[in-house]
Formats: structure tokens, C-alpha cells, sequence
């Protein structure tokens, strides 16, 4: 089994202190292969902001695959979100706001979707898309991920622009071998294939500890990718406050190849229990 934990829109400079450290016990617990960040790590893309998710990066007991999002290009300073939108990120994140995961059973391909000179609306160019199916030809898999900021496509009751290229993107992803899409900027957490591309998973990570939780938990996905062939994603919500606070699972969905497309497998007994490399 390969195990990848998902997190988004850390956002230090506006996260909850008391649930860093319950956050990086559940992950130690969950012995991820890779943790995947989908963006936003900072609020304002500040120094001291990005010190503090370097910090965070630093304690987690997996590689790390991390895309920028939004919140990580400073917004105050215009000059430098023109010349060097990605400077800070790359001093205390990484270098590469493009990166590639691979290891024979799965690759993951990061996508950097930040407009800088756009506040929220993302952007998926076709330099991009080609670069993606260039590292998924190079990097075959038994799992093919591909993990961006902005979410391909929308629900009814999202009010944000939807990000640009997103139709071309999905296409083009599902063509060139693509199983996975992995997003964040919403703070809401869901998994189902994407109604214009059911051959692609879509898998929407919450905030981890943002206090801009909008309604729901800070929450972070787990992928179990069975030996089967079957998509396991659980996601693990926080309950408490102060010394009290825990993240525990709140919701598991199984998810199976049928033909072309992704489907949705019954629920088993028990499902939002814990996974068996639990402790």
C-alpha cells in the first residue's frame, strides 16, 4: 500500500497555535510515504510566516511535495510580487514550485497554478499541461497524481473564479495518464471524480490550521492506494480546543476504477474507522 497524507492552507500568521502540534502527531501516527502540501502556507507571505512553516515542514516524518498558493506571494509589495512573485517561498519552502515525486508505484507531479499579479484566480497555462504529461510519460505508475492550488472545478456553492485553463486542463490531464488531481484554496474537504472528467479523482483538502475554517473543521486527507487497485481517501477533522485538541477521522470513501472512470465503492462497516497502519 502507498500512503499519501494531503494538506493545505496552513496559513501561519492566521493559524490556530493550539493545533500544530496535534496536527504533527497525527501525521507521525499515520506514517505517510509522502506529505503533499497544496499551497498557502502563509497568510501574508511574510517572513516571519514563512519561518514558522519552514518549522512546521521541518518536524514531518516524510518527504514533502509542496506547491505555492495565493497567499504565498506578498501582497504588500508589488514590486517584488512583479520581479520575484516566489522568492520567499523558494528561500524557505523549496526551490522548485514545480517538483516531481516518483518512486515506480506512484508519481506526483506539482503544478504551480499562482497568478501573481491576480489575487485569487489561479491559472493552468500549456507550458504547464505539456510539462505534466512530459514527467507522467517519464515517470510511469501504478498511480499518477497531480497536486495544484486551485481547484479545477467548482461546486454550486463556490463563489470563487474559477482558475484559468481549468477545462483544457482536465482534458488534457485525462488523456496523458493523469488518476488524481489533489487541490486546496476552497478550506472544504471532498473527494469524487470530476463530473466534466470521471476518468480523473478529484480530492479537495481543507485547511489544516487556518482560524478561516469557513463552516467546517481544519481537516487533512489521507489517500490509501491499495495493492487492489482501490482508492481509499480518509479525512481526519480536529475535535477540541487547548491541550484538549485531537484530529481523528471523520469521513473515509473508496473509490475504484471502472473501465475509464472512477467509482464510488459502498461503504463497508466501520470505513471511517481507522486505517490499519494506524496505531
Amino acid at each position: 500500500m502507498k500512503r499519501i497524507l494531503h494538506l493545505s492552507d496552513l496559513h501561519f500568521g492566521r493559524a490556530r497555535p493550539d493545533l500544530e502540534a496535534p496536527l504533527l502527531a497525527a501525521i507521525a501516527r499515520n506514517r505517510p510515504d509522502l506529505v503533499v502540501v497544496s499551497g498557502d502556507f502563509t497568510q501574508r507571505a511574510r517572513h516571519v510566516q514563512f519561518r514558522r512553516a519552514q518549522d512546521f515542514l521541518a518536524k514531518l516524518p516524510a518527504p514533502v511535495l509542496s506547491v505555492p498558493g495565493n497567499h504565498d506571494t506578498p501582497l504588500d509589495r508589488p514590486f517584488e510580487r512583479l520581479l520575484a512573485p516566489f522568492r520567499r517561498y523558494r528561500r524557505y519552502v523549496d526551490e522548485d514550485t514545480e517538483p516531481v515525486f516518483s518512486d515506480g508505484k506512484l508519481t506526483v507531479v506539482g503544478v504551480n497554478t499562482v497568478k501573481p499579479l491576480a489575487w485569487q484566480q489561479g491559472k493552468f497555462s500549456s507550458r504547464a499541461r505539456d510539462r505534466v504529461a512530459r514527467r507522467l510519460a517519464e515517470h510511469p505508475a501504478e498511480l499518477s497524481v497531480v497536486v495544484v492550488h486551485h481547484p479545477l472545478e467548482h461546486g454550486p456553492k463556490v463563489d470563487k473564479r474559477l482558475m484559468r485553463g481549468a477545462r483544457a486542463a482536465l482534458a488534457q490531464l485525462s488523456d496523458c495518464g493523469a488518476d488524481v488531481v489533489l487541490s486546496g484554496h476552497l478550506h472544504r474537504a471532498s473527494s469524487a471524480p470530476f463530473r466534466a472528467a470521471p476518468g480523473l479523482l478529484f480530492v479537495q483538502a481543507g485547511t489544516g490550521l487556518s482560524s478561516r475554517t469557513r463552516g467546517e473543521d481544519n481537516t487533512f486527507n489521507l489517500l490509501d492506494w491499495e495493492e487492489t487497485g482501490a482508492l481509499r481517501v480518509t479525512t481526519w477533522g480536529a475535535r477540541g480546543q487547548g491541550p484538549q485538541a485531537v484530529f481523528a477521522p471523520e469521513a473515509s470513501a473508496m473509490f475504484r476504477r471502472e473501465g475509464r472512470t472512477w467509482a464510488r465503492q459502498p461503504a463497508a462497516p466501520g470505513a471511517a474507522a481507522l486505517s490499519r497502519r494506524c496505531a
